[in-house]
């Protein structure tokens, strides 16, 4: 065998050229990032939002790699319509990331029904419902990588984020069910789960709670706050050829937080 220093180097093996892939809220925050990386990752990027005014810039932004479709997904009977719109303008989804996600903050005993099922409809119905779609297409093709962004919430207990915690431990075993479906039909089901990631929501929320901020960053061994570019370097991997052998799982990007003490 030759020896490794006379060896082609593969970068070819972490690349996404010639694939598409669809970010759902890729607009702000952590899926612009993970739009970014995937971009320079040699993708082509549709990202999904509701907000026109905020796709238009981010899409600008991205460069000429990125487009983007107005979209609210929990609107769940408009979905079908944005996949095949999606795939007859641009092309076969190769990725999907399913990122656009929401959050509440309020003490269990306070939570209403309505509260609760807007948070569930947003985070796992819809989250289902795109990833049927894209399920149905990919696996025709018998190709196709699938990214759920879960959370810390899903891993442990965490006060007075109920209804995101319960919407986002089943999105963490959707992931294992799925994978057992579609991966024989080599379609890839994966998920991120983000620790405390320095987005200005989050660094608002924990300067608004010092005793919660401070408790994140004790049991963090890296001792700091996670990039958004961290998780969208993760999307990029578990997306690419070099996890090729990779399903069912639910990688923590998070400095340690979730074995931390």
């Amino acid at each position: 065998m030759m020896p490794v220093a006379q060896q082609e180097i593969l970068h070819d093996v972490f690349s996404l050229q010639g694939k598409l892939a669809l970010i759902t809220g890729g607009g702000s925050g952590i899926g612009f990032y993970i739009a970014q990386c995937m971009i320079r990752a040699g993708a082509k990027v549709v990202i999904t939002g509701r907000r026109e005014t905020v796709l238009k810039e981010a899409a600008e932004t991205l460069g000429p790699n990125s487009r983007y479709f107005v979209n609210d997904i929990t609107r769940l009977d408009t979905i079908p319509e944005l996949i095949a719109d999606i795939e007859t303008r641009e092309g076969p989804i190769d990725i999907l990331v399913n990122n656009a996600g929401i959050n509440m903050k309020k003490h269990a005993v306070e939570v209403t029904d309505q509260e609760f099922d807007r948070i569930v409809q947003t985070n796992l119905h819809a989250v289902f419902a795109i990833t049927r779609e894209c399920g149905k297409r990919m696996t025709e093709r018998r190709q196709g990588s699938i990214i759920m962004i879960t959370s810390m919430a899903a891993l442990y207990g965490i006060d007075r984020v109920v209804a995101y915690s319960a919407s986002k431990s089943a999105v963490a075993g959707m992931v294992r069910a799925l994978a057992t479906e579609f991966s024989p039909h080599h379609v890839r089901i994966n998920a991120v789960a983000p620790g405390f990631i320095e987005t200005p929501m989050m660094l608002t929320a924990m300067n608004g709670d010092p005793a919660r901020r401070d408790k994140a960053m004790d049991r963090t061994p890296m001792g700091t706050w996670g990039k958004p570019d961290d998780v969208g370097w993760a999307a990029v991997f578990l997306a690419s050829p070099a996890a090729k052998f990779i399903t069912g799982v639910s990688l923590p990007v998070d400095g340690g937080n979730s074995i931390g003490f």
